[in-house]
């Protein structure tokens, strides 16, 4: 630790407030707890849980630093005595609690994946947070398997990229949601077999229609609000309904009788607040299950635009626009 610098450049707001309130400032640079590793970030993703906390709207867990961000790609620069399988000079991605917008942070040791074999450096940043709720919530919760039907609710998201590409990697079939031509052309881009406009046609007759009424297995929203009722009414016997986020609304109408008479089960999650054992054991299952498609190129990410730590406002703004196609970044 002594030789590096006692201070680091960091992302943050003074005040909540909009894009506009953030800058850059320098804080002391952390240090690693026996089980901790300190990364050299080389990159960070932006994600929507970062604009509610920037605007003092997201509930950060006890224990998360003040440092928005989580997710990162780096080099490991100094490591906790009980950790055992990354090294100082190894080069990461990492899934985080917080701190991502820094020139250095902590991460457990448990939650640092090695770089996918032909993904950059920087790509690797937008790798963590996305692919690990995707497979949790996707493929471990909801037990989707090959030959069934997933819809994905925002297709071109970071989430809704990764769960296209897992999804199909794991042999489902898949229909996505996106509001314009461009967006949907993208969808089928990243093998969606499906691509539905939801600003002109409804999602609910379209998958209606090409299933011949039988409905989809499992549905990944993040809109809720009123399409709950409506993917409750789309799902098969059996179905699983996975809520991951909220923006349409916290309330719905829903025809309880609907799940009762389909053995439905909706449920929902949320990937920060889970113990470090938790975000560990996922991480693990990406490495094992998911990696070796990036290899492959069965799997690939997709990095939509890059700005500076002095930009972040502006990546905020494009994140707030919903104009990207997959994931954005920031580099010190």
């Amino acid at each position: 630790m002594h030789k590096l610098p006692s201070e680091m450049f960091t992302v943050g707001v003074q005040s909540p407030g909009g894009p506009e309130a953030l800058s850059v400032f320098k804080t002391p640079i952390p240090l690693p707890g026996k089980k901790d590793v300190l990364i050299k970030v080389y990159a960070a993703g932006v994600n929507g849980a970062d604009l509610r906390e920037r605007e003092g709207k997201y509930p950060v867990p006890p224990g998360a630093p003040e440092i928005m961000g989580l997710e990162v790609s780096g080099r490991i620069v100094a490591v906790g005595k009980s950790c055992k399988r990354f090294k100082i000079g190894d080069f990461v991605c990492a899934l985080l609690i917080g701190g991502g917008y820094a020139e250095y942070t902590i991460a457990p040791e448990g939650q640092c994946m090695t770089i996918p074999d032909g993904v950059s450096l920087v790509d690797a940043a937008g790798l963590p947070e996305v692919f690990c709720t995707v497979w949790t919530n996707m493929m471990d919760r909801c037990r989707l398997k090959a030959g069934e039907t997933v819809l994905i609710q925002g297709g071109t998201s970071g989430i809704g990229y990764a769960a296209i590409k897992i999804a199909k990697a794991f042999g489902a079939e898949v229909f996505a949601t996106a509001r314009n031509k461009k967006k949907c052309e993208a969808i089928l881009k990243f093998g969606a077999d499906h691509a539905i406009n939801y600003k002109t046609e409804s999602f609910l007759e379209v998958v209606q229609k090409v299933t011949n009424g039988r409905g989809v297995d499992v549905i990944i929203d993040i809109i809720g609000g009123d399409y709950l009722p409506k993917e409750i009414e789309l799902l098969a016997h059996e179905g699983r309904l996975m809520i991951i986020n909220l923006r349409g609304g916290k309330m719905a109408e829903i025809d309880f009788s609907l799940i009762h008479s389909k053995h439905l089960t909706v449920t929902g999650a949320r990937l920060r607040p889970r113990s470090t054992a938790e975000k560990s054991e996922i991480c693990g299952a990406l490495e094992k299950h998911v990696w070796p498609k990036f290899k492959d190129r069965i799997i690939t990410p997709e990095t939509y635009a890059v700005f500076p730590f002095a930009d972040a406002a502006d990546a905020h703004r494009l994140m707030e626009s919903s104009n990207h196609i997959g994931k954005i970044l920031l580099t010190p």
